[in-house]
Formats: structure tokens, C-alpha cells, sequence
């Protein structure tokens, strides 16, 4: 019997029941979603639905600890007008302290967060990250994506590399040390000096992990100091030359340099310690879907590129910065928080214990 036949003889029943299925299928369809379905959405309309509904939010908070994203905030609000980012920035300490007494409170501010590894693992072992989804995942290797059960808590957007700088006044390129056993060469003894930081810290623990004890030991012997300040600063006396070289020198800060023209040059020694900068969205966001335009367009490609241009690396496999040929060593993926907190007090006491020099 044919369908026109059976729906005239039931009376119109049959046509009833199909108007009414579509009308629950078109009600189901525009019922509004929770912040964690949006986030995690990847149906074939998701730029749309993202697009609609950041016009209908028109704003966006974003925290961040690096100077370049002045830049990026410009061009994204270029590419999408009708949102206007509210920018906060400064160092990783002070953001995390904000971000989290804001969590605790009723009054939650931020949408989207970028900082450090150390940082972003607090505040998500205290919940303050939806797990979200961006199509851009899958240029990005495993070592800078911290994943959840659904989706990403975070996902790397930069990278600073953390090696050899060496005066070339004093030095020249093809004396300066090539590898980190070359930096046991007696010339080298009394001219060595690594950041009294985290960046100093860091690169004790990735040597002691790479090359063990007996090579710190052989490098104590080096009379290699510490100096108390930040790795820039320690490339600023790089540059003058009163500590002719160093292998806690970020690439970055040399770059920066050379374009005033200092005496300064950067090379690998494998393995290279590899800093990134993460990004997430708040548990709390109040803009959700301009917080996830904001993350998809940070980590495309035209994103990436106009980091490269600002002179930070990209961990995004598409954009160039993988030319680099040197072993990157990820200690924030190598290690869970906890262990790692644990790690870096150890190898503070152990920079402590062989080269700060009591007098």
C-alpha cells in the first residue's frame, strides 16, 4: 500500500506524526547547549554556531604572560569586529595569583588563558580549565597537548629554545662549542655562567637527565657560576662580554639582540631545553564561543605565522619552525606536576650544591 494511500485512510494521522517529529527535531536542534557541549562541538557548523554566538557575546577576557600578544589581539579583532578582547598580561606568578583568586570568588573574569606550564598545571589540578576541542589539534605533536577525557585542557601556541649563547668578539664561531662535551674543553674553564632562575634550574636538571651526575660534576670543575638574574638579562652580559658564553640562553633573546647589532650568537647543543606557552579556556568563561574563535585562530596557521613574525618559534608542524635541527627536550611533558614540582626543587639544590661558590 502506498504511503499517500495509507496516510488517506488513516485520516492524516501518518502526516500528523511526521510535522510533529520534525517540530521536535527542530526544537532539539535549537535548544541552547551547555558551556561544555559548545566547547567540545565538532559538527560540521561549528565555525558558524562559534561565529553566531560570539556577535551575540561581543567580548572576550584573556590573560596572558607574553608581550607579543599585543599583536595577535590586533589582527584577531581585524578578522573578527565584532569582538573586542580585554587584555591582561603579566608575569606567570602574578597571573596565576589573579586568575585563581578571581576562581574563588563569585567573580570570575577571564576566558581564555596563556602562561606557563608550571602555571597552567596548578590551575588545572584546581578545575579552572574546560576540556575543549579545535580542529587545529592535529598540526600540534602529542609533547605540547595535555589532554582530558573529552578534549584538550590546554594546547601549546609557543616555543622559546633554551641553549648555547656565545660572544663573537671574544669567541669565534667556529672555536665556540659545538656540543655540551665540548663545554668541558679547559679553555672554557672561569668563562661559563648559567641563569640562577628556572631557566638555570632547568637545564641542571635536562643535563643531569641526559648526561648524569659526573658531567655536572665535570662542569663544577669548569668553574661555571650562577648569575642571579633572568636568562635576557644573562644574554645582555653575554653580548658585553663579561660572561663569554653561556648554555642557558634563550634563542629569542639573541634574536633580539642582533637586531642592535650586539656581538651575540645562539647555537643547539642537543638536547635543546624547549619552553612552551600554553592556552585554555576557563571552566568559568563567560564568552565561550569568542573564547573558542580566539583558540582556533590562535593555533591556525595565520596564527602561528604572525608568532613566528613577532620572533617566537611555533610547536604547529605546518608553519616552518620544525626547520630547526636540533632535539627538543620537553621536561613539562616528560614529567607529570607533581613529579616535576618535586624535580625542580631537587635540581635547585643540586645547582646550589655545585656552583654557587660561598666565599
Amino acid at each position: 500500500m502506498s504511503l499517500k494511500r495509507a496516510n488517506r485512510r488513516a485520516g492524516g494521522p501518518l502526516v500528523a506524526a511526521i510535522c510533529l517529529l520534525a517540530t521536535v527535531n527542530v526544537f532539539a536542534a535549537s535548544a541552547p547547549m551547555s558551556d561544555a557541549q559548545i566547547a567540545l562541538y565538532q559538527g560540521m557548523d561549528r565555525e558558524k554556531m562559534l561565529i553566531e554566538g560570539a556577535k551575540r557575546e561581543g567580548q572576550l577576557t584573556f590573560y596572558n604572560s607574553h608581550t607579543w600578544f599585543r599583536s595577535y589581539v590586533k589582527e584577531f579583532e581585524k578578522k573578527y569586529p565584532f569582538i573586542k578582547v580585554s587584555e591582561w598580561r603579566s608575569d606567570s606568578k602574578n597571573l596565576l595569583s589573579r586568575a585563581m583568586a578571581e576562581f574563588g570568588s563569585t567573580r570570575s573574569l577571564v576566558d581564555v588563558i596563556e602562561t606557563t606550564a608550571e602555571a597552567m598545571g596548578v590551575m588545572k589540578r584546581n578545575g579552572m580549565f574546560q576540556e575543549y576541542f579545535t580542529p587545529e589539534a592535529r598540526y600540534y605533536p602529542d609533547d605540547v597537548k595535555v589532554k582530558g577525557k573529552a578534549g584538550l585542557y590546554y594546547l601549546g601556541d609557543r616555543e622559546t629554545y633554551n641553549s648555547l649563547g656565545f660572544n663573537t668578539t671574544l669567541i669565534a664561531a667556529n672555536e665556540a662549542p659545538k656540543t655540551l662535551n665540548d663545554l668541558l674543553d679547559p679553555k672554557w674553564k672561569g668563562k661559563m655562567a648559567i641563569a640562577g632562575t628556572s631557566t638555570g634550574v632547568r637545564w641542571v636538571g635536562s643535563t643531569l637527565d641526559t648526561l648524569g651526575r659526573e658531567f655536572l660534576n665535570k662542569m663544577a670543575a669548569q668553574e661555571l657560576t650562577v648569575q642571579n638574574m633572568s636568562g635576557a638579562a644573562l644574554a645582555g652580559l653575554v653580548a658585553s662580554g663579561e660572561v663569554p658564553l653561556s648554555p642557558t640562553i634563550f634563542d629569542a633573546d639573541v634574536t633580539v639582540a642582533k637586531q642592535k647589532n650586539a656581538p651575540i650568537q645562539w647555537r643547539a647543543l642537543d638536547p635543546v631545553v624547549t619552553t612552551v606557552g600554553y592556552s585554555g579556556l576557563s571552566s568559568k568563561a563567560s564568552h565561550p564561543h569568542a573564547a573558542l574563535l580566539f583558540l582556533d585562530y590562535l593555533h591556525g596557521k595565520e596564527g602561528q605565522q604572525l608568532m613566528m613574525k613577532g620572533g617566537l618559534w611555533s610547536p604547529r608542524d605546518d608553519t616552518g619552525s620544525l626547520d630547526q635541527k636540533f632535539e627538543k627536550l620537553y621536561l613539562d611533558s616528560k614529567y607529570s606536576l607533581d613529579e616535576l614540582e618535586k624535580k625542580l626543587l631537587e635540581w635547585e639544590n643540586l645547582m646550589r650544591q655545585l656552583f654557587i661558590r660561598r666565599k
